[in-house]
């Protein structure tokens, strides 16, 4: 799936689920350090735990981040 976040560095967010478990992630765009940091520590893991783990997170003022938009990323992807 394709998520075009919104308020953040990052333009996009590409991913695949497998069986409930998040098994690849790239940010486009952003802090290569920190978007990679968060694609590694979440893939593996079950998308509830991730999104359990990474709403609400704010980058600065921007209301969001990056880690934020893939919680939403992942909590639309559920609703599909």
């Amino acid at each position: 799936m394709i998520y075009k976040t919104k308020g953040t560095c990052s333009s996009s967010i590409e991913f695949e689920v497998k069986d409930g478990i998040l098994t690849d992630i790239k940010f486009n765009g952003g802090c290569m350090g920190n978007t990679q940091g968060v694609a590694a520590l979440a893939k593996g893991r079950p998308v509830d735990e991730v999104i359990e783990k990474l709403s609400g997170l704010q980058c600065g003022f921007r209301g969001t981040s990056c880690p934020d938009q893939l919680a939403n990323a992942l909590k639309l992807y559920q609703t599909k």
